[in-house]
């Protein structure tokens, strides 16, 4: 949630949408993200807008 900037709600919506990566089951109530694959759902994002991602 810190890295997208999107609400818990929203996150899993996207994950059930198939357009954000699936979280890993780390335990009996909690999830990770891979942080290479959130970084490039991330970068996929700046490239759709056709906008450099530096200044």
């Amino acid at each position: 949630m810190y890295l997208t900037a999107l609400s818990r709600s929203n996150l899993y919506r996207k994950i059930q949408a198939g357009t954000f990566p699936a979280a890993a089951r780390t335990g009996s109530n909690s999830v990770a993200w891979v942080e290479e694959e959130v970084l490039a759902w991330i970068q996929a994002r700046i490239d759709e807008r056709g906008l450099p991602d530096t200044p």
